[in-house]
């Protein structure tokens, strides 16, 4: 975090990435003299209710963050800044969302945790729209412009008010990750699996394990069981995903699989009453197949510099990753954030594992066109992994026809037109076949 006094002073001429959080009530005049070089700027964390007319004199600028700030409406000079790719207004207190406020070059909008009820049609005349968070607002239907958006990948639609989708949502050529939890739909849904319940006096708590938007885990031991298990804690806020509960439901019916880090007991009698999971702890050498998207490449996730993956590990982890995937869908669970950085690998043993059910949608068992027209989006996100893992093979003369298989798949998976692509049932039949 940067200050005030550093801004102030000219020690920060030159940098690309100017992060302030200092109860700012407006934008500081020093900002602009870094316009020549100037790329972020985050200023969540203030008391902004605005931002300058002139704000198009940051040239280079490509990402604005002003999430936790109390804005009422998405302040149209953001439309005027010709660079401007990523914009972030996260828990605000937006209501009003003009067309003329959404720069030429937008490809990712962050508008969560806000008040919106409208969306302009302006959003799908934004040809490099990729990534669109929409979760926990009003919203109750899309602006029609944008069944245009071609380029849309990721879409978040939970804890709105949404009673149908439109058709052409599901048409979209290349949504692939999208989230509807938490939305009176109507529709029937899969009940879950009941689980057994563990008290929380009856854990003694470790070593932290991690934390996430949507909750903290840490390492359990249970009383009387020598084994461990991990603890996952929700923090009841909405994430860029939706709601913890529709996380937790969508872990309660997805059910059990090798390949899928699914709940084995729920938490009770928490002293604040905060819900929470008991969850198998990830075996020793496991590691993230790759980390989350960047800023620059937006939907698709970055791996380690120089990784590259033989055709048997690739042809394993495929296979484990869409016969988690296929178990889902059968549950009639959508995952929604079928990612490499949500699968954890042991590139030693190759064995895999699916996480993170936060983007999780229960799809209706009384609707079955409109189950298998999403589901098709996923098989599509399926399709990026594989063409992911093809990307980083390491090419030998005889694994040649394992990678061929890999790309066929890819390419069927990636069709622009969903109804064309394969289930994910018929991606473990054609992965299956090169096995055998």
């Amino acid at each position: 975090m940067h200050t005030l006094e550093q801004l102030r002073s000219g020690a920060l001429a030159g940098t690309r990435w100017l992060d302030l959080s200092a109860g700012l009530t407006e934008l500081p005049n020093e900002v602009f003299a870094l316009a020549d070089t100037l790329e972020v700027l985050n200023l969540s964390g203030n008391r902004l209710t605005s931002l300058p007319h002139d704000l198009s004199r940051l040239h280079h600028l490509k990402i604005v963050f002003c999430s936790d700030n109390p804005f009422t409406e998405l302040p149209e000079v953001l439309g005027d800044c010709p660079a401007l790719q990523v914009v972030g207004f996260k828990a605000c207190d937006i209501h009003r969302v003009s067309g003329a406020a959404l720069p030429p070059a937008l490809r990712w909008l962050i508008l969560t945790d806000n008040a919106i009820e409208h969306l302009p049609d302006a959003l799908g005349e934004r040809p490099l729209m990729q990534k669109l968070m929409l979760a926990g607002n009003r919203l109750s239907a899309l602006p029609e412009g944008l069944a245009h958006a071609g380029r849309l990948e990721l879409l978040r639609l939970s804890a709105n008010r949404f009673e149908q989708l439109p058709a052409w949502l599901t048409a979209l050529p290349r949504l692939s990750w999208l989230a509807l939890s938490g939305n009176p739909l109507g529709w029937t849904v899969p009940a879950p699996t009941p689980l057994p319940t563990v008290p929380w006096a009856d854990l003694q708590i470790g070593e932290a394990l991690g934390e996430g938007a949507s909750g903290r885990i840490s390492r359990v031991t249970l009383a009387g069981h020598g084994q461990g298990l991990a603890l996952k804690l929700f923090k009841g806020a909405v994430t860029s995903d939706g709601l913890p509960e529709h996380e937790l439901a969508g872990s309660l019916v997805a059910g059990q699989h090798r390949a899928l880090c699914t709940p084995v007991a729920e938490l009770s009698a928490h002293p604040q009453g905060t819900p929470g999971l008991l969850l198998p702890l990830i075996p020793p050498g496991h590691v993230h197949l790759a980390g989350p998207p960047s800023m620059a490449s937006c939907t698709r996730d970055v791996y380690a510099e120089g990784w590259r993956i033989g055709a048997a590990q690739a042809l394993r982890l495929a296979r484990t990753v869409a016969g988690a995937v296929a178990h889902l869908h059968l549950q009639g669970v959508m995952h929604g954030d079928l990612y490499a950085h949500n699968i954890l690998w042991d590139p030693q043993s190759g064995d895999a594992m699916l996480s993170d059910f936060g983007a999780a949608t229960l799809l209706p068992t009384d609707r079955p066109a409109q189950r298998l027209a999403l589901l098709a989006l996923e098989v599509r996100a399926f399709g990026c992994l594989l063409e992911e893992l093809v990307a980083h093979a390491q090419r030998v003369a005889d694994e040649a026809p394992a990678w061929v298989v890999l790309e066929e798949l890819a390419r069927a998976c990636l069709q622009t037109d969903p109804a064309l692509r394969p289930t994910l049932d018929d991606a473990v039949l054609a992965l299956e076949r090169v096995a055998a």
